[in-house]
């Protein structure tokens, strides 16, 4: 089979697509021929030598696919050779076929495409995880998402308004701003030109946001505790903006709040099978009956894996970029 491969860590000419040995699946996996693949900030870190995968998973980039299965390891029930899926993956995406673990499987929602399907696994999981399962967002609450034209963005915008919560966002230009409300964001932020925390005050009439979901790290660290209600919940999912910074725990004390950081591509197989789960069952009939959509920018040929990082580097994309076959 092809792969994008990494030499080297470095630029994104450092990805190379070449012939490596086919993938297998072992006793619980299916495998996969993939047909496209979703592109992650998880993966650019990999590139440049900042997240390495998992011991024994694939060295390839690539978190999330779909495709079709083409062969079943010893014990899957579930899967059968010929099924559409798309899959929340440990690595490998960025390859003609991958090995995953079935549980982290889930059916291509009816009428959707394979390469808009790919656009789903890792951001549809990652915003459920930690807001939902983690954080624990409740209607009537505000959620804050730092980010919004993202990929995790735009679909916490729209699993934020769907489970009836108000949904504030941070972004770096107009264009962005406009796409998050047209998806259902009511407060909107451009983080170069304003304060998040006086804005989302003012917004709030002093609460704060319940919930945030934050991909910026460290630099934002104190900001976000300002800006959380009391008993608030900041969920950290990205280090953007660094890996240390101070944290005053008498301010987080007096709010009654709550820190938690997450890696969803760490997590054993059972967790992540969980996770699954759960999105197949509260998340998937929404894609079916039009309440959530998938956000893709543009979709570009998987050889060309280097370019579609350069544009996600660049950050001028809403949405997500997706490679495809």
């Amino acid at each position: 089979m092809h792969a994008i491969t990494i030499a080297a860590p470095g630029g994104p000419e450092a990805l190379v697509w070449t012939e490596v040995p086919d993938a297998e699946p072992r006793a619980g996996e299916v495998l996969i021929e993939v047909a496209a693949a979703g592109v992650n900030r998880a993966d650019v870190l990999q590139r440049q030598g900042f997240y390495d995968p998992p011991p024994g998973s694939s060295p390839y980039p690539g978190l999330e696919c779909a495709g079709r299965v083409v062969a079943v390891g010893e014990g899957v029930a579930d899967w059968r050779v010929g099924d559409e899926a798309c899959a929340l993956l440990t690595g490998g995406g960025y390859a003609e076929l991958v090995a995953v673990e079935a549980g982290q499987l889930l059916p291509v929602p009816a009428g959707m495409d394979l390469a808009t399907a790919a656009a789903l696994p890792e951001v549809v999981c990652t915003v459920w995880a930690n807001v939902f399962m983690s954080a624990g967002l409740r209607p009537g609450e505000t959620l804050l998402a730092h980010g919004g034209g993202s990929g995790i963005g735009t679909m916490a915008i729209q699993l934020g308004r769907a489970a009836g919560a108000r949904v504030a966002v941070t972004a770096g230009s107009d264009d962005k701003l406009a796409r998050c409300a047209e998806l259902g964001a009511e407060v909107l932020i451009n983080y170069r030109e304003q304060d998040f925390v006086a804005e989302l005050a003012t917004a709030t009439e002093g609460h704060g946001a319940d919930v945030i979901l934050d991909i910026v790290g460290a630099k934002y660290l104190a900001r976000n505790i300002e800006a959380l209600a009391t008993g608030g919940r900041l969920s950290i999912i990205g280090l953007q903006g660094g890996v240390k910074a101070e944290l005053n725990l008498a301010r987080l004390m007096a709010k009654r709040a709550s820190v938690t950081a997450t890696s969803l591509r760490a997590r054993p197989a059972g967790e992540k099978a969980a996770v699954v789960a759960e999105v197949r069952e509260h998340v998937w009939p929404m894609f079916a009956d039009g309440r959530l959509r998938p956000v893709v920018d543009r979709r570009l040929p998987l050889p060309d894996a280097a370019e579609a990082h350069r544009v996600l580097e660049e950050s001028g994309h809403i949405g997500k970029i997706v490679l495809t076959r």
